[in-house]
């Protein structure tokens, strides 16, 4: 393992979070080639249960959330040539069983979604990568449909608009994409008018993504197995429906959806169903955005959770919780289909992947 450490040479680092026990310790790497080849790199960070990562835009640094009561956020220096990563200091989330991080567009806030307390937080990332002291601590408030899901908030993902102008809020306890202006040079978010966008009562909104070319927005919503797409007016921050489709092509008893990814063409997007355990591929109209369902392709295993695409958008990764499996699925560029190419390869409770390019 040391060997293969020091003698990185790849067109991808792969950096995986995951739920940490018996099996997983930590943030765990692999090595990707422009085949789609994968080489296990072994644990690369041990930190409590790193759920969801971030990488900086200079590819310098990576942040994860520690899920857990009370807590953390984490930062790490990145060393491309090894895949290891240094602790550089560590943050309260302020917040309980925080889920998401992310970073603006010019690298200067990282921010943070607690899933269990309903809550975000951001904070300045200071010049050597560490966190500084949240400056903006907000505590959601309300309730959903569902009395036995949604008694409360659950701020589940938060990003930034491509403009950087804007942080949108996936809560899945409200059925609201909350909406914030954002000034990263103060790590400050502020509830913008409109204040938010609205999905159907005990959908349960989850993460969402943005077109990379047009204004649309386009949410999956947990708990009724749907996605919903988004007209963005970037200008005032505001979200208006335009449709809302099954992630199923029928009843699937206990099926959730889990991520949300859109191809770098902007022709497709993807969604993840954990029960079905399949990831549903669709097309999209580019003036109008709506979608249309081209496929579903097996995971590869059980409880698909995250998943990412590749910068160059050739290939798809799959992360099964539920089996312990990472899966390599090839993207055809005219179709938007997905094929396994065989590769897999074994990291305990696997729950996030993050792609840096390396040379």
């Amino acid at each position: 393992m040391m060997g293969l450490l020091n003698s990185v040479r790849a067109d991808y680092l792969l950096y995986v979070g995951t739920y940490t026990g018996e099996k997983s310790k930590g943030i765990y790497a692999l090595r990707m080639d422009k085949q789609g080849k994968l080489t296990p790199l072994g644990l690369v960070a041990e930190t409590p249960s790193p759920s969801f990562l971030a990488i900086h835009p200079n590819k310098k640094y990576l942040y994860a959330v520690n899920e857990k009561d009370n807590g953390m956020v984490t930062a790490f220096a990145i060393d491309a040539k090894t895949a290891r990563l240094t602790q550089l200091n560590e943050q309260p989330s302020h917040g309980d069983g925080p889920c998401h991080v992310s970073l603006d567009k010019s690298g200067k806030t990282v921010m943070v979604a607690n899933y269990n307390s309903g809550s975000i937080a951001a904070y300045p990332v200071q010049r050597d990568g560490r966190l500084g002291e949240a400056a903006t601590k907000i505590q959601h408030q309300g309730s959903g449909g569902d009395p036995r899901r949604q008694k409360g908030p659950h701020a589940h993902f938060i990003t930034a608009d491509p403009a950087n102008r804007y942080a949108l809020v996936c809560d899945l306890g409200l059925d609201k994409v909350l909406i914030y202006r954002l000034d990263p040079t103060k790590a400050s978010l502020t509830a913008n008018d409109p204040p938010f966008g609205v999905l159907k009562s005990a959908s349960g909104p989850r993460h969402l993504a943005f077109h990379p070319q047009a204004p649309f927005v386009y949410v999956n919503n947990e708990m009724n197995s749907t996605m919903t797409v988004f007209k963005w007016d970037k200008t005032r921050g505001a979200l208006e429906e335009l449709q809302t489709v099954s992630t199923l092509a029928g009843e699937a008893k206990g099926n959730s959806t889990a991520e949300i990814e859109i191809h770098p063409s902007g022709k497709f997007v993807y969604v993840s169903n954990r029960g079905h355990d399949s990831i549903a591929c669709y097309s999209i109209d580019p003036k109008s955005g709506r979608v249309s369902f081209i496929e579903h392709q097996s995971s590869g295993g059980k409880t698909p959770r995250n998943f990412a695409i590749d910068p160059k958008g050739e290939f798809l990764i799959s992360e099964n919780q539920g089996s312990n499996s990472v899966v390599v699925f090839r993207i055809d560029p005219s179709t938007g289909k997905l094929s396994p190419t065989g590769e897999r390869a074994d990291v305990a409770s696997p729950v996030c992947v993050k792609f840096l390019s390396v040379k």
